[in-house]
């Protein structure tokens, strides 16, 4: 059985001082839920402090980015290894506004997988289409693209690790979400893809995230489906009650 995942990624909000506030609230919320994982992703600034502030508990702490090396002249750019010394354990990679705004490519993503696994941390990678890419058909094509390429070269065991999040860029901060259908329709694809590149066990294993404007209003639809596994969590990982209506969404 995969064990659901729900993970906020905060992207550019919270001060220190503002995180430590949001998960000091949610120690008293969620630190003690068990059925559920939960993370949090806040910038590379926070992830020490929060990550000292929610040791001993059952919250989890991830970053947004990482670089390929481990050390050189990649000014602005951050380890896997100070990932770690941090107290990271998770980290998003090739999220679809590092595609759209820093120029993220399959490439680039592939190169950071491997690093996130070799380094030890537990790599959270996002697939999805934009608007024009649904409209025109191609869903499946750009997902398929992402998930072959992005993750080519992975072993089984590789993949045993590694959690895909399924983000339908058109429904982040849109307002929009696909139907609990038309987001089942696609994680069962790629759950097939990876089961024909892998195989059958290997795609059993692999949770995989809806990441389009999960919310507490939708959660349990979403979650009701076969192959949505979790979430990756926007604006709702912001705020203590809503992130908690999430990770408690079969309560």
């Amino acid at each position: 059985m995969r064990k659901t995942v729900i993970a906020g990624n905060w992207k550019m909000n919270k001060t220190i001082s503002e995180a430590l506030d949001l998960v000091k609230e949610l120690k008293n919320r969620i630190a003690d839920i068990d059925d559920v994982t939960a993370v949090v992703c806040p910038t590379f600034l926070c992830v020490k402090s929060v990550a000292d502030e929610l040791k001993g508990t059952n919250i989890h702490v991830g970053a947004q980015n990482l670089h390929w090396e481990t050390s050189g002249a990649y000014t602005g750019e951050v380890s896997a290894e100070m990932l770690l010394a941090a107290g990271a354990e998770y980290v998003i990679i090739g999220h679809s506004e590092r595609r759209q705004y820093f120029g993220e490519t399959n490439e680039t993503v592939n190169k950071k997988v491997k690093k996130a696994l070799a380094a030890g941390l537990k790599p959270i990678v996002c697939v999805g289409e934009m608007l024009e890419d649904r409209e025109a058909g191609n869903t499946q094509k750009v997902v398929d693209d992402h998930v072959t390429n992005g993750l080519a070269g992975l072993s089984a065991d590789d993949m045993k690790k590694v959690i895909i999040a399924y983000e339908p860029v058109w429904a982040i901060g849109t307002g929009k979400t696909a139907t609990p259908e038309q987001a089942q329709e696609v994680h069962a694809f790629i759950r097939k893809r990876l089961a024909e590149i892998w195989d059958e066990d290997t795609a059993e294993s692999v949770v995989i995230q809806y990441g389009g404007s999960m919310k507490p209003e939708n959660v349990k639809e979403l979650l009701a489906q076969k192959d949505i596994d979790g979430g990756l969590i926007g604006g709702a990982a912001l705020k203590a009650d809503s992130f908690e209506a999430l990770v408690k969404y079969n309560k």
